[in-house]
């Protein structure tokens, strides 16, 4: 793919001496939203930590925009160097900010200037529909909230690659279609690079570009 945003080489990952992910050949052209679809426990959650850098490679080679970042069983680039942000499947609000905190300490460990700050929080929460509930505690939300919480944090530091690991999994299925909705148009303004972990193939329809299929490790078609 001659514009690739993200490219795995021939990527391998093993926990002991078990092969999780098993040379994984992938490329995710800019502004592409790629589904990984799969069932639990088949690589598509470490292939998702792979490419932020939060797993390393044993073997192969990881390029994000241009860049080689992981290669010969060393990440290359950390993941706070990697313009990504990350919504985790149980979405890791840290649960002593309000939403509107959560929000400003992305952009604080980013150096962002306090009255810059608050025009990006607010820009942003109103883009998920999340300004309602900015000062209130992840525990206080309800799980479409905290969702649109999650949402909002991983996109505040305007990324170039959007990860989302199953972050609607816990949802009813009238939510959970609202809000695919909701994050298809959401992406489909903001131009991000996506690869969206899942296992419900409905929801990969609605959400991706492509879907990938993977099984034991490996990449069943493309």
């Amino acid at each position: 793919m001659a514009n690739s945003f993200i490219r795995l080489v021939e990527v391998t990952k093993r926990f002991g001496n078990r092969i999780v992910v098993d040379r994984v050949s992938l490329d995710v052209a800019e502004g592409e939203v790629l589904a990984l679809l799969g069932a639990s426990g088949c690589g598509k959650t470490t292939l998702l930590r792979l490419i932020a850098g939060l797993e390393t490679p044993e073997e192969g080679e990881i390029w994000i925009a241009g860049e080689r970042v992981a290669a010969r069983g060393h990440n290359l680039l950390p993941p706070r160097a990697r313009s990504i942000g990350f919504v985790f499947q149980d979405l890791a609000l840290w649960p002593h900010l309000t939403v509107e905190g959560n929000l400003d300490f992305v952009l604080t460990s980013a150096r962002m200037k306090k009255l810059e700050r608050q025009d990006r929080i607010n820009e942003v929460l109103s883009l998920v529909h999340a300004l309602p509930f900015a000062s209130r505690y992840p525990a206080e939300l309800s799980g479409g909230e905290q969702q649109r919480a999650a949402i909002a944090r991983a996109i505040v530091g305007r990324p170039q690659l959007l990860l989302l690991d199953e972050p609607m999994s816990s949802l009813d299925s009238d939510l959970k279609a609202a809000l695919s909705r909701e994050l298809a148009t959401l992406q489909e303004a903001l131009k991000i690079t996506t690869v969206y972990v899942t296992h419900n193939r409905e929801e990969a329809a609605a959400l991706a570009h492509r879907v990938v299929s993977m099984n034991g490790g490996n990449v069943e078609h493309r």
